[in-house]
C-alpha cells in the first residue's frame, strides 16, 4: 500500500505495456515506520531536469484545432485523477499513477530551443498549444517560470499560442497576455470541472479551488483577454449535474466561449479511475462506469477520432444538447475568434535583433 495523502491515484502500479519491472514498496519498512512515526510521511513533490533537442511537438490529429505544442513539464503535480497523460509516464519507465503527479521533470531549456526552432528558414507560424497535455501552470512553474520564459519569446516574434490551464497562477504573466492579446495573437482556456470544492479536492487536488479559476476568467476579460471555460472532462454520475450551473458561473464571470470534453480514460488511466471510484464513489461506481462504457461503444474507453472526445450514443447526446441548451440560454455560443498567424517575424537564433 503506497500513502497518497493530498495526491490522486489510489496507487502506483508500473505500466504493463512496455513490460517494465513492478515496484512495491517494502511491507516490512512500512510496518516498522508505523510503528515508530505513525503513518508514513506524505510523497514528496521531486523535479528533474530534461534535455530534450527539440521543444516544439508536432501532431497530425484530424479531431483537434492545432498541430503543435509545447509542454514544459512532464507529469503533472495538479493530480486530476482523470488525466488523459498519465499514460505518458510510462515513457519515462514510471507508473502513470502517484508517480506521474509526484516525479516531474522540468525542461529550462524550453525557450531557449523554441528560439532556435523558430528561427529555421522553413518555419512557418500557426498556433503552438501549452497545456493540452500537462498544464504549463501546476505549481512547479513558481519556481521554475519556463512557461514565462516560452511567452517572452511568443510575444518578442509575434506568435500565436493557444493556451491552457485549470489554474489562476496564469495571472502572474497577465502583463504578457495582453500584449499578445492585443494583437490577437492569443486565447486563453481555464479548465473548471466542477464548483463543488469536496469533490474539486478529490478529483484534482492540487489543483486551485474552482473560485480562484472563476476569478482569473474575471481577471482576463477585464485585461481584454480572450477565454472560455472547459467543461473538462464531464464525467457522468459525477459532475454532469452541474453542467447548467457550471455555464451560469462562467458567463457570470465574463467567459466569451464554452467548450466542453466527455471523459476519456486512455490506457492506464481506466484503472486509475476504477480505483478512484471505489475509494470515493463506491454507491455508485459500478453504474458509473456502466454509463462510461456506453458512450464508448461498450469498452472503457475508444480512440476514435472525432468521438473519443464527445463520446456517442444516448447519454453523450443528451450531454451534448444540456451543454447547448445551457450555452444558447448564455449567448455563448459563438467561439472565440481565429488568431493571427501573419504577424510572425522569425527570431535571430542568438536573441540579437537583426539590423537589417
Amino acid at each position: 500500500m503506497v500513502t497518497n495523502i493530498g495526491r490522486g491515484a489510489a496507487h502506483n502500479k508500473t505500466s504493463s505495456r512496455f513490460g517494465l519491472p513492478e515496484r512495491e514498496v517494502d511491507g516490512d519498512w512500512l510496518d516498522e515506520q508505523r510503528l515508530i512515526d505513525g503513518e508514513p510521511p506524505r510523497l514528496k513533490t521531486s523535479v528533474t531536469l530534461l534535455k530534450p533537442k527539440t521543444i516544439i511537438s508536432y501532431n497530425k490529429s484530424p479531431d483537434i484545432g492545432f498541430d503543435r505544442s509545447i509542454n514544459p513539464f512532464a507529469g503533472c503535480e495538479h493530480g486530476c485523477i482523470y488525466c488523459y497523460a498519465r499514460p505518458s509516464h510510462a515513457y519515462h519507465d514510471l507508473s502513470p499513477g502517484l508517480d506521474f503527479e509526484s516525479r516531474l521533470f522540468a525542461k529550462p531549456s524550453a525557450a531557449a530551443l523554441l528560439r532556435t526552432e523558430l528561427a529555421k528558414p522553413n518555419y512557418r507560424a500557426a498556433p503552438i498549444a501549452i497545456g493540452t497535455n500537462t498544464d504549463g501552470y501546476q505549481p512547479a512553474e513558481r519556481e521554475w517560470g519556463i512557461t514565462r520564459s516560452i511567452l517572452e519569446i511568443l510575444l518578442e516574434t509575434r506568435h500565436p499560442l493557444y493556451l491552457t490551464t485549470k489554474s489562476d497562477r496564469l495571472l502572474r504573466d497577465i502583463d504578457l497576455l495582453a500584449q499578445m492579446a492585443d494583437q490577437q495573437l492569443v486565447a486563453v482556456a481555464i479548465s473548471i470541472t466542477t464548483l463543488d470544492a469536496d469533490l474539486a479536492r478529490r478529483l484534482e487536488p492540487r489543483a486551485p479551488h474552482p473560485q480562484r479559476r472563476l476569478a482569473a476568467v474575471r481577471a482576463l476579460r477585464d485585461a481584454g483577454i480572450p477565454v472560455q471555460v472547459n467543461l473538462s472532462p464531464i464525467i457522468p454520475d459525477i459532475t454532469d449535474h452541474e453542467i447548467e450551473t457550471l455555464i451560469a458561473a462562467a458567463s457570470s464571470a465574463g467567459a466569451h466561449a464554452i467548450s466542453s470534453i466527455l471523459l476519456r480514460l486512455p490506457h492506464e488511466v481506466a484503472p486509475l479511475f476504477r480505483a478512484w471510484l471505489a475509494e470515493h464513489f463506491p454507491d455508485r461506481a459500478a453504474k458509473v462506469m456502466h454509463i462510461v462504457q456506453e458512450t464508448q461503444g461498450g469498452r472503457d474507453y475508444q480512440s476514435d477520432f472525432f468521438t473519443r472526445m464527445k463520446g456517442r450514443g444516448i447519454w453523450a447526446d443528451l450531454i451534448r444538447q444540456r451543454v447547448r441548451k445551457a450555452c444558447q440560454r448564455h449567448n455563448l455560443i459563438t467561439p472565440l475568434a481565429p488568431l493571427r498567424c501573419d504577424l510572425f517575424t522569425p527570431p535571430s537564433p542568438s536573441g540579437q535583433l537583426s539590423l537589417f
